[in-house]
């Protein structure tokens, strides 16, 4: 999982950087990017940054102005109890209070300054997807007064493969764009699974930790089909930071230097009448 934790300041001198946490596996091309300030490639309105994460503000497709905004990253991203951890598999989190931050970046990938707070967590879990979804404080229609922000559409219909993509990282307000290579039946790290989970095209979407959360969005509908959450960094096999396919009949397959992301799709199959999020739904895809 393309987690990672930075300490507050990072100190640099000619050739070197300290201050690092030392199981936070940052490379070369992390430090590197520690610098960038903006991407202008890229338009990352609606992209915000977490403390250890990247992350959206989204809305369903029916989503109205005067609902509360929500906030979408990886439920690896959520941290739990006092000394943080994951959600342990074959758990989830639903209507919970919680308080987080979340900065909003320029168009240009340079940060704002400007930042909503959740009051609650709506859904966060970590079987057989990796995501987490927050309530803002603040309406759609507040949002965009107030901070001239537009929330991304999260994409009703299943990603299509060979699809052309775009990855946006808050985190290191850097994107990278590929075209999905496949999908994976079921995708096997440490003590989790995820199915039908996304496969990125090696070129272009060799995502690094803290792109965790990232959207994945369509270039064909310019709607978000999924998010960006791990990746094998060491070509092991089934390990913590080294996914590994499980295909149907069973065999498995490795490679290092491979990144993926989870559908967002599913959540359609879990709102209710009202348009809401609900895991009580009949035929809910979602964990529950």
């Amino acid at each position: 999982m393309k987690l990672v934790t930075i300490l507050l300041s990072v100190l640099f001198a000619v050739n070197t950087a300290s201050a690092l946490p030392i199981n936070s596996k940052i490379t070369l091309e992390d430090i590197q990017l520690m610098s960038s300030f903006a991407d202008e490639s890229y338009n990352f309105e609606g992209i915000v940054k977490l403390d250890n994460c990247s992350g959206a503000l989204v809305k369903f497709e029916n989503s109205n102005d005067s609902d509360k905004a929500m906030v979408m990253s990886n439920g690896h991203c959520v941290s739990m109890g006092p000394f943080g951890g994951f959600i342990k598999p074959g758990e989830f989190i639903s209507h919970k209070a919680v308080k987080r931050s979340f900065q909003f970046l320029n168009k240009d990938g340079s940060l704002s300054g400007k930042s909503v707070s959740s009051t609650q967590i709506l859904y966060a879990t970590m079987t057989g997807t990796d995501v987490s979804l927050y309530e803002v404080d603040l309406t759609y229609a507040q949002i965009k007064s107030k901070y001239k922000v537009n929330a991304l559409t999260l994409d009703s219909h299943h990603p299509v493969d060979g699809d052309t993509i775009d990855i946006l990282s808050g985190y290191w307000q850097k994107g990278y764009s590929c075209t999905i290579d496949g999908f994976v039946y079921k995708l096997h790290e440490d003590a989790y699974e995820w199915t039908d989970s996304l496969r990125y095209a090696k070129d272009g979407c060799k995502t690094i930790h803290g792109t965790s959360g990232s959207p994945i969005l369509s270039r064909n509908s310019g709607k978000i089909i999924g998010i960006n959450n791990t990746g094998n960094d060491d070509g092991q096999k089934c390990t913590m930071d080294n996914p590994c396919e499980i295909s149907k009949d069973g065999s498995i397959y490795v490679e290092q230097g491979r990144s993926y992301g989870e559908e967002t799709n599913r959540f359609y199959s879990c709102l209710n009448e009202q348009g809401k999020l609900d895991v009580t739904v009949k035929g809910c895809e979602l964990q529950h």
